[in-house]
């Protein structure tokens, strides 16, 4: 599935769009949060924070032919209040993908792969932090080779606990594939992700983190574990995250394992949406 050029000027122009209004909505705020009450909120996936990540990914030796591959995601999070008492988070995963040697020897592909929308109805609770919803495969994907040509939807659901300075839980989601192209391979795939973070009074953080994918249909796992660190601070007036970890994958078939890989994100924080 292609998307004209059109479509991805439209994707980029949302992006601004999202950007500058999420920038209004800071500068309408009457007062900000406290460093460590931010980085609080950026471990919950649930919280009520307006934020704008950039998830850059960077792996080698991946599969037979020691391919290379850098991918960056970018994911913001908008939350829209239903009632006083829940939440809707929406989170969006658009990434944009430069590989070579993954597939094959002396291959390049570099576009857009598949997006996933993610919707969290999240009650206010005490205790303990749940969210349930939709998750959605959107076949965004500019390269044959990079994306599923599916549209897919499943369940998505986040368990958590979280102190002050602690966090701790998990997010999961199924996707099924329900359309699409017919002359490709239906889409089956489970993700978690496991969480542990504690963060300061400066804004600063550590933390580690595990990602399991398990692909039903190709019958392949991979596990990756992330030790990480991050901070808050800002740039001119604008409060932002800055984080990096080590991909160290664990479990994987040769075909997808990559040899390691190393992360970095930088997230645009909106404190008073």
């Amino acid at each position: 599935m292609k998307i004209s050029p059109t479509s991805i000027k439209f994707l980029f122009a949302s992006l601004f769009f999202l950007l500058n209004f999420t920038a209004f909505a800071q500068e309408e705020a009457k007062a900000e949060s406290s460093a460590q009450e931010l980085a609080d909120k950026l471990a919950n996936p649930v919280a009520s924070l307006i934020s704008v990540p950039l998830q850059n990914n960077l792996t080698y030796g991946i599969g037979p032919y020691n391919g290379v591959k850098y991918q960056i995601n970018i994911q913001p999070v908008i939350p829209f209040k239903l009632s006083e008492n829940l939440n809707l988070i929406t989170r969006y995963i658009l990434p944009v993908v430069d590989q070579q040697d993954v597939l094959r020897e002396n291959t390049h592909e570099f576009g857009l792969s598949d997006a996933t929308i993610t919707a969290f109805f999240a009650p206010k609770t005490k205790g303990i932090i749940l969210g349930v919803g939709p998750a959605f495969l959107v076949p965004t994907a500019t390269e044959k080779f990079l994306g599923t040509e599916k549209f897919g939807i499943g369940p998505s659901v986040l368990v958590m606990h979280q102190g002050k300075g602690l966090s701790i839980g998990f997010l999961a989601n199924q996707i099924w594939s329900v359309a699409g192209a017919s002359d490709r391979a239906d889409f089956n795939q489970f993700y978690t992700q496991i969480f542990l973070t504690h963060s300061y009074k400066s804004g600063a953080s550590l933390g580690i983190t595990s990602e399991i994918t398990q692909n039903w249909q190709g019958n392949t796992t991979l596990i990756t574990i992330s030790p990480n660190v991050g901070a808050i601070t800002k740039l001119g007036g604008q409060t932002m995250q800055f984080a990096v970890m080590p991909l160290i994958p664990v479990v994987g078939h040769q075909s997808i394992k990559p040899d390691w890989g190393l992360r970095a994100v930088v997230s645009f924080i909106f404190p008073g949406s």
